[in-house]
């Protein structure tokens, strides 16, 4: 039983299992998408999702920090220069894993692509992310008081347009009777 073992060990030792985390990691960000089984593509995301927050921040240390993980200067340089660029205004959540539904023939395992989300454009409206916010404030609110003022001075103006539109089509009509 694997009782509070978080670690998928993919059937390796610690130093293959580090080395084949890292290759795959560096595929994925100068590839942007790669195939793999699922197990292994589990084991990538909790591997190199920190490694895209981290280059969030262009410092020396964090860029030291993750060259000691991918052991690649261009997917270093990669990752910090179109990468972190593109993922700046995400909270997380950068990669995604799409099951395939088809299997290896020589072992039967479950494919999948793993991708990093802001670059795929079939998923966003015409090729550009939408920007949408997820977290709300106070601050938030005044400004949808703003907005609601606007939209009642609009409605009355339209309100005044209406009565007199009306008041002139019941004088015609009155005219038409006679």
């Amino acid at each position: 039983m694997r009782h509070g073992k978080k670690v998928n060990h993919l059937g390796r030792t610690s130093s293959h299992r580090k080395a084949l985390l890292s290759n795959m990691a560096s595929s994925l960000i100068l590839e942007k998408r790669i195939k793999t089984t699922v197990a292994k593509a589990k084991a990538l995301r909790k591997y190199v999702e920190p490694l895209l927050t981290k280059s969030k921040s262009d410092t020396t240390h964090s860029r030291r920090t993750v060259f000691s993980y991918l052991q690649n200067k261009e997917s270093v340089k990669e990752l910090f220069g179109s990468v972190a660029s593109k993922i700046a205004e995400r909270a997380g959540g950068y990669t995604r894993i799409i099951k395939m539904g088809d299997v290896r023939l020589g072992d039967n395992a479950e494919m999948c692509l793993i991708e990093l989300v802001d670059f795929n454009t079939l998923y966003t409206k015409d090729g550009a992310a939408a920007k949408t916010k997820t977290r709300r404030s106070r601050k938030s609110g005044k400004k949808a008081d703003g907005a609601e003022g606007e939209s009642t001075t609009e409605a009355k103006s339209v309100a005044k347009e209406k009565p007199a539109a009306k008041a002139k089509k019941t004088p015609a009509k009155k005219k038409s009777k006679k």
